[in-house]
């Protein structure tokens, strides 16, 4: 070896990326169907297994739609709800009729023991009430709507009031994504979890008093 070669630093050796972990690849694939002609159906697949077993929530696919085509984001909002309360009802029916099968293969891979007796408990305490809370905020819906079969919630009052909550956050996200368009997604990465568990704070605050007071 020559002196010249002795004093050339040696170059390291190139690391290969990392690769993305799986929910980062699942985000990527979901927002993905956005720029394909199958992108209404793909938001009511993706937000009916969502409401039961899906970890990506539909506002993802939601927001890529609306601001693609801001004219029908309510559109994809209506679908998306659907979507969201049909799978809200297979949840149901999960913890309603064939929770004792499937407990072993949900718990704990979908979500842990504690989440899900944190929210059989809730529904104890608070009735039906809770899911508009979940089905409006950040919470996990699918969480909440297993729970409810478990929990024997009444099916009906569960289903409607599963409309309103699905339906008050999804057509909140079309509302600003046709008003904003593209300044939208920076708005809702930003502040749309912030600004749903603000008022869901405050809508679960004003039921605590009702029910004091009365």
């Amino acid at each position: 070896m020559t002196a010249e070669d002795a004093q050339t630093p040696t170059s390291e050796p190139a690391q290969a990326p990392s690769k993305p972990n799986v929910l980062r690849r699942l985000y990527d694939w979901v927002l993905g169907w956005a720029d394909s002609r199958y992108g209404l159906p793909a938001l009511f697949v993706l937000a009916l297994a969502e409401s039961s077993f899906f970890p990506i929530p539909p506002d993802v696919l939601l927001i890529a739609l609306g601001i693609a085509a801001p004219t029908r984001a309510f559109r994809f909002a209506l679908w998306c709800t659907i979507g969201s309360v049909i799978g809200g009802v297979i949840g149901y029916y999960i913890g309603y009729a064939v929770w004792s099968s499937v407990e072993p293969m949900i718990i704990p891979r979908l979500f842990s023991a504690d989440k899900f007796e944190h929210a059989t408990n809730y529904y104890h305490e608070y009735g039906v009430a809770i899911v508009f809370a979940a089905g409006f905020s950040p919470i996990p819906y699918k969480v909440f709507t297993i729970a409810a079969g478990v929990a024997k919630i009444n099916l009906p009052a569960f289903i409607a009031t599963s409309v309103v909550g699905r339906g008050a956050r999804f057509f909140l996200v079309a509302a600003v994504v046709r008003r904003y368009g593209d300044a939208a997604r920076d708005f809702i990465d930003r502040y749309f979890n912030l600004v749903t568990l603000a008022f869901t704070a405050l809508l679960v605050g004003a039921f605590l008093l009702i029910k004091v007071v009365l």
